[in-house]
């Protein structure tokens, strides 16, 4: 979202990242080879190729590719069609190289120690510099791919409203996003094992990440005085040319970019299609919109919670997903959800879903999104389809399959083809 245009207001725009991994077509080995897909294309090693509405850009690492929106886009609606056209672009170009675009947050049968290669081109420093201080081969660096969602705030009044509205929601969105539940060849115990690597990944500096639910501030100053100048005093010591002190440091779930008016969610699984994201993208942005316009408690209400709460539900939710029970019913009633006795995360979306979400013409959303609040998000899916202790050949079986979905820009279910 670029600083140098008028602000836009709260829901006038939509900044959507996709991350995927490229992979050996038939042993899904992690291939390195997002820069030569970059040359191939435009003839240069580029970090961005613009194509209009969509872009590609690189990651940290060789095996990733994300594709991005490159302005604001002004809806969701349709954007799943677009992402589509340029996933099977890419794996059109890779096929060549008997390679494939691979969804969900994480490879699950990746070995970061031998299989991680870092960007070598543009923008190289910056990589250069988190892979000095944290080593970035592991798990929290190399393999976890994301949905990045950016919505826009016009002035300090507008980022109190959204800041606030997206830390209420931050502890369940992994109950609808989480894709992540077999990591090393074994089921991890987690739903969304992305989000626990990722959540430790830079222990070394614990304030760049925090407790992933941000600190209730609510204005520019506070939030530069309070979160970013504290990560930027910590690290200081690591990074003495200054490289990474720049607001893309914090790692916090949720983090402001000032320099664009925009919060980035970053909490969210990547989907098995564009079509899944875009459905748990609408689905997260009607209870934000709902939460900003004070539907159901006033929005001053909505600032009042700490961190420590909210990140204590976020962990039970990145455990158990949608069986995760909140017990907390203060919280339960800022969503207007009135159950009696304790409820589930999965219950709460249902509502959630059923109670703001209009889809009559938009059939493909409208069917991931009651695919996920019926028969469970994606890390449920995909334990449903290998078992409890599947061998290697049965995940490959299945994360095939899901990387069939992606080019058939299907939903995944374990009894059926995309």
């Amino acid at each position: 979202m670029n600083s140098l245009k008028k602000p836009l207001h709260l829901f006038e725009g939509f900044g959507v990242e996709l991350e995927y991994m490229i992979v050996q077509r038939d042993g899904l080995q992690v291939l390195p080879i997002t820069d030569k897909l970059i040359y191939e294309e435009v003839g240069e090693y580029l970090s961005d190729v613009d194509f209009g509405e969509i872009a590609w850009s690189n990651e940290l690492v060789l095996h990733v590719v994300e594709l991005k929106t490159q302005e604001p886009a002004k809806g969701l609606v349709g954007l799943q069609e677009k992402f589509q056209e340029h996933v099977q672009k890419i794996n059109g170009m890779l096929t060549k190289h008997n390679a494939m675009l691979m969804p969900t947050g994480a490879h699950p049968l990746m070995n970061p120690d031998t299989d991680t290669k870092l960007w070598p081109h543009e923008h190289n420093a910056v990589y250069e510099a988190y892979n000095r201080i944290f080593d970035c081969r592991g798990h929290g660096w190399s393999n976890l791919q994301s949905t990045h969602l950016n919505l826009p705030f016009a002035d300090d009044e507008e980022f109190a409203k959204l800041h606030a509205a997206i830390r209420l929601l931050l502890p369940i969105i992994p109950a609808i996003s989480a894709s992540t539940p077999i990591l090393d060849g074994k089921v991890s115990g987690l739903q969304d094992t992305r989000l626990e690597v990722y959540r430790h990944n830079q222990d070394k500096i614990p304030a760049i990440a925090g407790k992933i639910v941000p600190e209730a501030v609510f204005s520019k100053q506070e939030y530069e005085e309070q979160i970013l100048q504290k990560i930027y005093n910590d690290i200081a010591p690591y990074d003495p040319e200054e490289t990474l002190q720049e607001e893309f440091l914090n790692s916090r779930g949720a983090i402001a970019r000032f320099t664009r008016n925009a919060i980035e969610i970053r909490i969210i699984d990547i989907q098995e299609s564009p079509v899944a994201d875009i459905a748990v993208l609408q689905a997260i942005v009607a209870v934000l919109q709902a939460l900003v316009a004070g539907r159901w408690i006033p929005v001053a209400d909505l600032k009042s919670w700490h961190e420590d709460e909210l990140a204590t539900m976020l962990l039970e939710v990145i455990h158990k997903g949608q069986e995760a029970v909140i017990t907390n019913h203060d919280y339960v009633r800022c969503f207007g959800y009135d159950c009696s006795g304790n409820c589930t995360a999965g219950e709460l979306w249902n509502y959630l879903v059923q109670e703001l979400l209009v889809l009559d013409d938009e059939p493909e959303i409208a069917h991931a999104i009651n695919i996920i609040v019926s028969r469970g998000n994606l890390s449920a899916r995909i334990l449903e389809a290998t078992g409890a202790n599947p061998t290697e050949e049965k995940i490959k079986e299945v994360y095939r399959q899901l990387a069939a979905c992606l080019q058939e820009g299907g939903v995944f279910l374990p009894d059926e083809p995309c």
